[in-house]
C-alpha cells in the first residue's frame, strides 16, 4: 500500500477507540498535548476530568462493569448503544442502562458548570454595555468611541458562544445531519446568526448598505443577545442535569438498603469479612442480629424474625427458620442465621426493584408521544416563520430594514425553541419514579402515572400499606391514684 494511503490513527483516551485525527471535529489540549476523540460525549467527559482518563482509571471500572453494559439517550430511550458515545439524534452524553450502587463522576454536569460560570463572567458586561443604550446617561458609545465599542463586545462574546455554548452547535449540527431538528438547532441557528451577523458589522462594516443602518449611521450588533442566551440555556442544561443526578442519587439509596460487607463462613466454621461483590452463589453466610441480610438465599441454620416491609409494605416480622428463603437487604431481628448465597448482583430481588423504576424513568407517558410528533413538525415550522419574517421585514420593514430583519428572525428562532416541550415530560418521570421509590411506591412505566391522575376510587388491600402500620405512643393517662409528676 502507498505511504499516502495508510491513515494515522490515535486512541480515543476516553472510549479508546481509534480515531483519525485529521477526519474528526473533537479535539481537546491538555498539558501541552493535544487530545482526539470519537464524538462529543467522549470529549465533554474528558474535559470534565481530564486526568481521570489519562491515568486509565475508568478503563478499570470498565473491566469491573457487567459484560452485557448498556448505555442509553435520557432524552430518546430507543438509543441503546454497547458503549460510551453521544446521542446520534440530539447529541447528549449517554448514560449506562444499569444503576450502581457506586455513584461516578457526572462530568456532563462539571464541564456545562465551568462553561455556564465562564460565560455569565463574559456576557454579564455585555449585557450592562448592551443594556446601557436604553438608560439615560449610561451610553457606553461616550467611553468606547468610534469601532472600539464594537470590538469590545466581539471579545467578550467570542468565548461565550464559540467556548461556552459550543457543545450546543455540535449538538445541532448532528440534529440536523441525521434529520432530526431539536431544540439546539434552533439554539445553534438563532445564537449563531446574531454573532456571525455582529461579527461582520465590527470586521467589515463599509460592506453593510443604508438598510442595515440606524440614523447615527452605525450597523447595529447583537452579541449580548447570543451571549445571553447562550448561558440561559447553559443554566437550564445544568438544572435538567442535577434533576437527573438527584434521581439516580434516589435508586442508589435503596441499593445502599444492601450493605457494604458480608460475614462468609468457611469450611472450619470461622467468619470473614468480605465486600459485597466477593459474595458469589453457594457462599455461605453468617447473618447476625441487627444487620442488613446481604443477597438473596436459603436459610441453612438458625432461626431469627425478619423486617419485610421494604419488599412487601408489611410491617410485621416475618419468622424465618432452616428452609426459608430470605431477600437481600431486609432486615434481620434479634436472632442469627447461616444462608446460602443464590442471587447475587444484579439478580438479587433488591437490584430488579431498582432497574424496574430506572426503566419505568426510562419509559414514555402517551402525551411523550404526541410531545415527539408535535415537536418533529414544530422545528421546521419554526425555521419557516423565521425565514418568512425575515424577508417581510426586510422588504417592508422601517429602517434599517435588514438589521430589523435579522432581530426578528432571531427571536422567532430562540423565543419558538421547545426546551419546555421535549424535556418537561422526561424530566417530571424521573423525578416522579425517584421520588416515589424511595417512598416505597413502585411504578411499573410512565403509562401508569398518567392513569394514575384519572383514579377517583383507590382500594388497599392490607392495614400498613399506606399507614406506618406499627403502633405509635400519642398520650400517658396516669390513674387516678398516681399524680402525673411522679411519672
Amino acid at each position: 500500500m502507498p505511504q499516502a494511503d495508510i491513515i494515522e490513527t490515535v486512541k480515543d483516551p476516553v472510549c479508546n477507540m481509534d480515531v483519525d485525527p485529521a477526519a474528526t471535529p473533537h479535539h481537546h489540549d491538555h498539558g501541552g498535548a493535544t487530545y482526539h476523540f470519537c464524538g462529543q460525549g467522549c470529549l465533554t467527559k474528558f474535559s470534565g476530568d481530564p486526568d481521570h482518563y489519562l491515568s486509565g482509571a475508568h478503563r478499570r471500572a470498565a473491566e469491573n462493569a457487567p459484560a452485557d453494559a448498556e448505555y442509553t439517550c435520557p432524552m430518546h430511550p430507543e438509543i441503546v448503544q454497547v458503549e460510551l458515545g453521544s446521542c446520534p439524534i440530539c447529541g447528549m452524553a449517554l448514560e449506562p442502562m444499569m444503576v450502581t450502587a457506586e455513584a461516578a463522576p457526572n462530568y456532563e454536569l462539571i464541564d456545562f458548570t465551568r462553561r455556564f460560570w465562564v460565560g455569565v463572567v463574559f456576557a454579564l458586561p455585555l449585557l450592562i454595555m448592551a443594556m446601557g443604550e436604553m438608560l439615560p446617561g449610561l451610553s457606553f458609545h461616550g467611553i468606547l468611541p468610534g469601532a472600539s465599542f464594537g470590538w469590545t463586545q466581539l471579545v467578550l462574546a467570542a468565548p461565550v458562544v464559540l467556548w461556552c455554548g459550543w457543545p450546543f452547535f455540535q449538538r445541532g449540527w448532528a440534529s440536523i445531519l441525521t434529520l432530526n431538528p431539536n431544540m439546539f438547532t434552533l439554539i445553534a441557528i438563532g445564537t449563531g446568526a446574531a454573532f456571525l451577523y455582529s461579527s461582520v458589522a465590527v470586521i467589515a462594516p463599509d460592506i453593510f448598505p443604508a438598510r442595515f443602518r440606524d440614523a447615527a449611521g452605525r450597523v447595529e450588533i447583537y452579541f449580548e443577545a447570543a451571549g445571553v442566551i447562550i448561558v440561559l440555556v447553559l443554566l437550564g442544561q445544568m438544572l435538567e442535569l442535577r434533576a437527573r443526578e438527584r434521581t439516580g442519587g434516589a435508586l442508589r439509596a435503596l441499593l445502599d438498603l444492601a450493605p457494604k460487607t458480608a460475614w462468609r463462613v468457611r469450611d472450619d466454621g470461622s467468619d470473614e469479612e468480605i465486600t459485597l461483590d466477593q459474595v458469589i452463589a453457594g457462599d455461605r453466610l453468617r447473618v447476625r442480629p441487627g444487620d442488613a441480610v446481604p443477597v438473596d438465599g436459603e436459610v441453612l441454620e438458625g432461626h431469627s424474625v425478619l423486617d419485610e416491609s421494604m419488599v412487601t409494605g408489611e410491617s410485621i416480622p416475618v419468622e424465618k427458620s432452616a428452609g426459608d428463603t430470605v431477600i437481600g437487604g431486609t432486615l434481620n431481628g434479634t436472632g442469627g442465621f447461616i444462608m446460602r448465597a443464590e442471587r447475587v448482583g444484579a439478580e438479587t430481588m433488591l437490584s430488579q426493584i431498582v432497574q424496574l423504576v430506572a426503566q419505568a424513568q426510562r419509559s414514555r407517558a402517551p402525551i411523550q408521544r404526541l410531545a415527539d410528533l408535535v415537536a418533529a413538525y414544530f422545528v421546521p415550522i419554526v425555521v419557516a416563520v423565521a425565514i418568512g419574517a425575515f424577508i417581510v421585514w426586510a422588504i417592508w420593514g422601517p429602517p434599517p430594514s435588514m438589521a430589523f430583519a435579522i432581530v426578528a428572525a432571531v427571536s422567532v428562532l430562540i423565543i419558538a425553541c421547545p426546551c419546555a416541550l421535549g424535556l418537561a415530560t422526561p424530566i417530571s418521570i424521573m423525578v416522579a419514579t425517584g421520588r416515589g421509590a424511595q417512598a416505597g411506591v413502585l411504578v411499573r412505566d410512565a403509562e401508569a402515572l398518567e392513569t394514575l391522575a384519572k383514579v377517583d376510587l383507590l382500594i388497599v388491600d392490607k392495614t400498613g400499606t399506606l399507614t406506618e402500620g406499627r403502633p405509635k405512643l400519642t398520650s400517658v393517662m396516669p390513674r387516678d391514684e398516681i399524680p402525673e409528676e411522679m411519672l
